[in-house]
């Protein structure tokens, strides 16, 4: 499989616990649909502590995964939101 596009999309977004609303980093999105995946290389700033998990409820968002041969969270239901 190919891997996702090194340049990095215009958009940027930030993801959201969707529990407490905190924000977990800000992601360079490319396209306009749901959020599903984010790829390790296109987040800009981290706020987690422990990867998959949100600094203030402590609830897991996502889980680690490689997409296309490349790290990546996928988020697991509506735990994390993009705003």
């Amino acid at each position: 499989m190919a891997k996702p596009n090194k340049k990095l999309p215009e958009r940027s977004v930030d993801i959201q616990c969707g529990k407490c609303k905190t924000l977990l980093f800000k992601y360079k999105k490319g396209g306009k649909g749901a959020l599903i995946k984010c790829f390790k290389e296109r987040i800009v700033d981290d706020f987690t502590t422990t990867s998959c998990e949100c600094p203030s409820c402590g609830s897991v968002f996502a889980r680690e995964a490689l997409v296309r041969g490349a790290p990546a969270y996928k988020i697991i239901g509506n735990k994390a939101v993009m705003r």
